[in-house]
């Protein structure tokens, strides 16, 4: 592959990227394209693909092929983009609305097919696109356009949503922390499969730092768990705080002896097939629990793309080759004066 091919600046669009001044969606496309090079693959064999809103935008900005799709409709488009032409590296760009309202369904399947589409799902916890409405994942008394006295809504919690569907590659990352959207990224590009990624973005228009309170500079030490293969899972100032198991419960406490000794402090496997912990972290929210950020799960089942193959000549070895014109003359037919 030439230089100029493994550049960031060759995976960049000649069009004006059009996004609110200071919207997270800005840091998200740099991230991308700066990644993109480190995958090793040409603009030619990459294609984005997103359904409606803001960050729907994203195809328009990346010098690759790329589908502009209809509300909600990426995952399926996609997946069928991958099954026809495997080769192609494919990316999916959605947000809380696209992705876990009309698209809900979509999202799901995508997910528990294991198609190979890498999905960044960019969670502001608002309708941006449409002027500020109720989002699936918006927080229980929100007030917006669409519930001026307060949501009463349960939200959604994507990373749960992924997990429960199946999805081989579950992660979460931050609009405003460029190393380890960058990290993530690449380690989604990289897997085989469908690989989920939970965006914690900001819109400045309609719910400005609705992420501040745990992603925030000076919160994330008491705000955020780490995620790091092999690593326990500990946080805090100075890392005195820990994630303990008693009797299949968890516990978040601070470090010191016995039951709650640096020894007895969780180590994080996202390589375990079925983890309970995994789970447990997926439901850890702010400010009862810090929210954890990094790889959830990452664990190697077969691509869907593969077992269509497969399948497919597994009929032609059993039937042979297909015959089109023996298919429409097949079965009974009608002759019409």
């Amino acid at each position: 592959m030439s230089d100029e091919s493994c550049s960031k600046t060759n995976f960049k669009s000649d069009s004006q990227v059009r996004w609110c001044p200071g919207c997270g969606d800005y840091s998200i496309l740099s991230a991308v394209q700066s990644i993109l090079p480190k995958l090793g693959r040409k603009r030619e064999d990459v294609a984005f693909v997103s359904g409606i809103g803001c960050s729907s935008r994203f195809p328009y900005y990346m010098n690759t092929y790329g589908f502009h799709t209809i509300h909600g409709r990426a995952p399926a488009i996609a997946t069928g983009l991958k099954a026809i032409n495997p080769n192609l590296m494919v990316w999916v760009i959605t947000g809380d609305g696209d992705g876990l309202s009309i698209g809900g369904n979509h999202l799901l399947h995508a997910l528990r097919r294991n198609v190979d589409l890498k999905i960044l799902f960019f969670n502001n916890e608002i309708y941006g696109l449409t002027k500020g409405q109720l989002s699936p994942t918006s927080k229980q008394g929100s007030v917006t356009s669409s519930t001026p006295y307060g949501g009463i809504d349960q939200p959604i919690n994507p990373i749960r949503f992924a997990l429960a569907a199946g999805a081989t590659f579950v992660a979460r990352t931050l609009d405003n922390d460029v190393a380890h959207m960058q990290k993530t990224f690449e380690a989604a590009g990289r897997h085989k499969g469908v690989a989920f990624v939970e965006i914690l973005q900001n819109c400045v228009i309609f719910n400005d730092k609705t992420h501040e309170p745990y992603i925030g500079r000076t919160h994330r030490e008491e705000g955020l768990l780490h995620l790091e293969e092999g690593e326990p899972l500990r946080f805090g100032a100075g890392h005195g705080k820990g994630i303990f198991a008693e009797n299949l419960e968890i516990e978040v406490a601070p470090i010191g002896e016995g039951a709650h000794s640096k020894e007895r402090v969780l180590i994080h496997k996202p390589n375990a097939e079925h983890s309970l912990l995994t789970h447990a972290l997926a439901d850890f929210t702010y400010p009862h629990r810090p929210v954890p950020i990094g790889i959830f799960k990452q664990v190697n089942h077969p691509e869907y793309h593969h077992l269509v193959q497969e399948q497919e000549h597994a009929v032609i070895r059993q039937e042979g080759p297909a015959d089109l014109g023996a298919l429409f003359r097949a079965g009974p037919t009608w002759t019409i004066d």
